[in-house]
């Protein structure tokens, strides 16, 4: 099995410019859907996230996935009853569910808890 490169957005030491970063995360998860296509309020959250990704360095494996939830909301406005409301919104949440469904369908249940389990694991080591 080979191992995928990491990108170069992840590295602390890139010298990538936002848009290069967002560009390359694009180029290396093609599954991903381009904000743009989608619905503005959900378009919003989206570009959010992946704006975060390149910012905090951080790649799509659930791992990284779960360290940026609690970063956006030391760093952002954007606040975790913030996050319960967008799941509670009836034009965003059908949108976040077919993400998450995504998620287990490519990587399954298991790899979401164990991959939740180690990131507990991770803040309260730290």
């Amino acid at each position: 099995m080979t191992k995928r490169l990491r990108p170069q957005y992840t590295n602390k030491s890139s010298t990538q410019t936002l848009r290069e970063g967002l560009e390359e995360y694009y180029a290396a998860n093609p599954s991903i859907t381009d904000p743009r296509e989608l619905p503005q309020e959900f378009a919003k959250i989206l570009l959010a996230h992946d704006v975060s990704h390149v910012v905090y360095g951080c790649d799509t494996d659930m791992y990284d996935e779960l360290k940026i939830l609690p970063l956006g909301f030391w760093t952002s406005d954007f606040k975790f009853r913030d996050y319960i409301n967008t799941n509670k919104d009836p034009k965003i949440k059908p949108e976040i569910d077919i993400m998450y469904d995504d998620l287990i369908k490519k990587h399954g249940i298991l790899w979401l808890y164990s991959s939740i389990f180690l990131l507990c694991r991770y803040y309260c080591q730290n």
